[in-house]
């Protein structure tokens, strides 16, 4: 399907501009439209609807794409990830499964950025142990969470809320940390030469029409992952629930301290229970997602 029609491709710094300008020209589908381009593409493989249904959500794969700015990675690479995944999300779509384009390709479109990030960064012996990948994805919202915004080494006491939070160690955390300081662009900042006005990376991302970036479907997803989440707690047993649920699902989040007191077993045993009820919850859910076709097969 990569074949079908040329897209607009991003390429290193003046050229993404220009991509961003380009990629606004192509109109959102409304929900008839989209439904019937997904049956000529299932039915009879109809390359101009496919290549309709990708360009249409070209700005749901760089808005997606700029939420993972801060890796330390080329955002025309990064972008480019995103449109690989929204191909393979159009090219499996099922328009009978009721619902809409834009919350099934936003799995495809993640999976496919992550991938490419954590094969990117272990040329950096970026460790892969469970954990690991967690704080390398979280650390940026969990130092968002408690404030801890400032440039270089974080305070120690911040270092040691993460890290409890997030239940890895206080070395993890600083070392993650500074592998990825830097390079962190913000969608408020100015893009394009001097003396073009002051755009801003978020003005690319929006669109004057009524169909405007939150009409992607964002509800939609959040329903879709909150069913799924609430299914995927089977697999847990009452403790690991609980334990799951204080840790990761309230909006106060209780210590490991606390919790060693409720259950009467040490903080180290209240952390490998969240760890490993966490694994399964996640092994749970990408089942799950995998079943209806919102990832690729394992």
């Amino acid at each position: 399907m990569s074949n079908y029609k040329n897209l607009p491709a991003p390429t290193p710094e003046g050229g993404l501009n220009r991509y961003m300008q380009e990629i606004r020209k192509f109109p959102m589908l409304e929900p008839e439209e989209e439904y019937m381009l997904a049956k000529r593409w299932v039915d009879h493989e109809d390359t101009d609807a496919a290549h309709k249904m990708v360009t249409s959500h070209l700005r749901l794969a760089a808005k997606i794409a700029m939420g993972y700015r801060g890796y330390g990675l080329p955002q025309a690479e990064v972008i480019s990830e995103a449109n690989v995944g929204l191909m393979q999300a159009v090219k499996r779509f099922d328009p009978e499964k009721g619902f809409r384009l834009a919350t099934y390709a936003m799995w495809w479109i993640r999976a496919s950025i992550q991938e490419y990030i954590l094969r990117s960064w272990s040329l950096v012996k970026l460790g892969t142990t469970s954990a690991q990948k967690k704080l390398f994805f979280n650390l940026r919202k969990a130092k968002s969470r408690i404030g801890a915004l400032e440039d270089g080494d974080l305070h120690p006491d911040n270092v040691k809320r993460i890290a409890n939070d997030l239940g890895v160690t206080e070395d993890e955390v600083i070392s993650m940390n500074r592998r990825m300081s830097g390079g962190d662009a913000s969608l408020n900042a100015q893009v394009g030469s001097e003396g073009e006005g002051t755009m801003q990376w978020q003005d690319w991302l929006e669109d004057e029409s009524a169909n405007t970036a939150a009409d992607y479907e964002e509800h939609d997803e959040l329903d879709v992952r909150r069913e799924l989440l609430a299914e995927a707690m089977s697999v847990l047993n009452d403790r690991e629930k609980d334990i799951l649920v204080q840790r990761r699902l309230s909006d106060e989040t209780v210590t490991l301290e606390d919790l060693s007191g409720q259950y009467d077993v040490s903080r180290e045993r209240i952390r490998q229970i969240e760890v490993r009820a966490f694994e399964k919850l996640q092994v749970k859910m990408q089942e799950l997602a995998r079943e209806r076709g919102m990832l690729p097969a394992a």
